[in-house]
């Protein structure tokens, strides 16, 4: 019976990394919690062998139940009836099939229900979700809404509300309205007060996923008259209180059995969530930053099952009397999107070890103090997850979707016909590299960290770290693709033009993120070449393709050049 836990190793490759022994110690307290909790682990070891455990039961549930009812899901996708969101028929299957695995809250501590798992864990159990439907993963990664409840709401309510997504209850982050997309400083929805303290909130909403959950967290104006980012507060509505109707749901091009609401809030009973005018400065961007992780893990996941179905159709299809898996144009493409795939997942799993370390130390300052020691390493690990972040979003959606790009072009004419899956993966992978951020949005994110040297600084750290034999070779092309990258920076700098800085920093992104892959995955490579010796030596001449390519580009770049980029009516410089 498939397994996609136990049938893909290089999941589990990413539990073995050195950096698990801290978050697990970080994360389990020193294991003060085996006294009262049977489940908790004792020891390091003990933890890992949960969090397999955990991870072989997601591999069941996705393989076996979730992903042989994505295409009824997809077809049926969700109803509107008197002004609620009524789930496809198995989308509620899905739902259920989670809760009695115990797959809800899992990030969440158990003294409110939860299995207390690290982030990387849920980055991998993420990855699974998506590998069988992307579009479920939406669902039920939205439960890590309650992290920021945690992190930011009062006792009294996270002992209200936690236990409750613990117990499978849906959530929701209702951002977005018809006249604020990305530009959140515009959110208008209404936040007043009641005589008697109550908050209601009054408006529209719009693209908001899964927007008919049980507890929401909400975005609005609570501060009358101001027009920016500072009027702005985070409020929970519960559904139990009425007063929000959903009006339209979108017919989406793909993520058919995610519903994406338009919300109606009519007098809508909420309660502040943390400090008033902090809904943006501070809560919005780390609900975000954790979506971003999510989108990056929903990414890999499709990514392995259009590579699985790419292959599959490779080895079973003859053309001229062979399999067209032996044909050199059908297994360059095979070999391109297996590196993509590894590439992302070594990004994906470095940035959530990263995330893990600096949350929790964070989670812990507000138990004790931190020594010096730790809020050294938090301040280390708060700018290493800032800078890998958007890499890890932005890379691994655009490389989501080429992988179902490729897979529809090895299928070929097969794969233009709905009765095959690629096209499926290809619909619902377009809007990877657009929901919780554009690429071009986390080029925004990236760029100050590439013209400040924080990602040469890093790439020069990793260019230290030992690798095997075999990989050196591969390295020392890699560190000479360091040093064009280094004078691209260096000439965007100097010529020091806001236009021709926007205008190349997709291009200085990309270097930097081929770059920081092919490290990561030679390292890999180097502890298990049985996995990843191919797709390192595949994705390192890639990187080394883009990156000089790109390096002649900016080098041979005048300001004088972007006329003949600036689209007909765009206003001359």
């Amino acid at each position: 019976m498939a397994n996609y836990y136990t049938d893909h190793p290089e999941i589990g490759f990413h539990l073995d990394h050195p950096l698990m022994r801290r978050i697990v110690e970080l994360k389990e307290r020193n294991f003060a919690d085996k006294d009262q909790f049977d489940d908790a682990p004792v020891n390091y070891e003990d933890a890992i062998e949960n969090y397999k455990r955990l991870l072989e039961i997601t591999g069941d549930v996705t393989a076996n139940i979730i992903e042989p009812n994505s295409e009824s899901v997809d077809l049926e996708g969700p109803h509107l009836e008197n002004g609620r969101m009524l789930y496809a028929s198995k989308t509620v299957e899905n739902i259920e099939a989670t809760r009695q695995a115990g797959l809800w809250g899992v990030s969440m501590p158990r003294r409110y229900g939860g299995l207390n798992v690290p982030i990387t864990v849920f980055s991998m159990l993420s990855e699974l979700v998506s590998t069988a439907d992307s579009g479920f993963q939406n669902i039920w990664s939205l439960q890590s809404c309650i992290d920021t409840l945690y992190e930011f709401g009062s006792e009294e309510q996270k002992e209200k509300y936690i236990p409750r997504v613990s117990a499978g209850e849906t959530m929701s982050m209702d951002l977005t309205e018809p006249d604020a997309g990305s530009d959140l400083q515009r959110v208008m929805l209404k936040a007043t007060q009641d005589e008697d303290g109550t908050w209601r909130l009054n408006g529209v909403k719009r693209f908001i996923t899964n927007g008919d959950s049980d507890l929401h967290l909400v975005l609005a104006r609570s501060e009358a008259g101001s027009r920016d980012g500072r009027g702005l507060s985070m409020f929970i509505y519960d559904k139990r209180d009425g007063g929000v109707t959903v009006r339209h749901i979108e017919n989406k091009l793909g993520i058919h059995g995610s519903p994406t609401c338009e919300l109606v809030y009519k007098n809508a009973k909420a309660e502040l969530c943390g400090d008033r005018r902090m809904g943006l400065i501070k809560y919005v961007m780390s609900l975000m930053n954790g979506a971003r992780l999510g989108i990056a893990a929903q990414c890999v996941g499709l990514g392995q099952e259009a590579y699985n179905q790419a292959l599959d159709y490779a080895n079973a299809r003859a053309q001229f009397g062979k399999k067209i898996v032996e044909f050199p144009a059908v297994y360059d493409m095979l070999s391109r999107m297996k590196a993509k795939l590894d590439a992302s997942r070594a990004i994906l799993y470095q940035t959530s070890r990263y995330v893990d370390i600096y949350k929790t130390l964070e989670d812990i300052s507000h138990e004790r103090k931190l020594t010096p020691e730790e809020r050294t390493e938090m301040k280390t690990y708060t700018r290493l997850a800032d800078a890998f972040t958007p890499l890890s979003k932005g890379m691994a959606s655009e490389y989501a979707n080429q992988n179902a790009y490729d897979c529809i072009s090895v299928h070929g004419g097969s794969g233009f016909i709905m009765e095959y899956k690629c096209q499926r993966l290809y619909r619902d992978a377009r809007i990877f590299s657009i929901y919780e951020g554009t690429t071009q949005l986390q080029v925004v994110a990236a760029i100050r960290y590439i013209t400040n040297g924080t990602y040469l600084s890093i790439i020069k750290e990793m260019l230290q770290e030992e690798v095997s034999d075999e990989m050196k070779p591969l390295k020392e092309r890699i560190a000479k693709c360091v040093g064009l990258y280094e004078e691209a920076v260096e000439k965007v700098k100097a010529d020091d033009h806001q236009e021709e800085h926007d205008f190349l920093g997709r291009r200085l992104y990309d270097m930097t993120g081929d770059i920081v892959m092919a490290l990561l995955l030679i390292n890999d490579a180097s502890k298990a070449p049985e996995l990843y010796a191919k797709s390192a030596k595949v994705y390192a001449r890639m990187a080394e393709e883009e990156v000089i390519g790109h390096a002649a580009y900016i080098k041979s770049f005048d300001i004088d050049d972007l006329k003949d980029y600036r689209a007909e009516g765009v206003a001359e410089a």
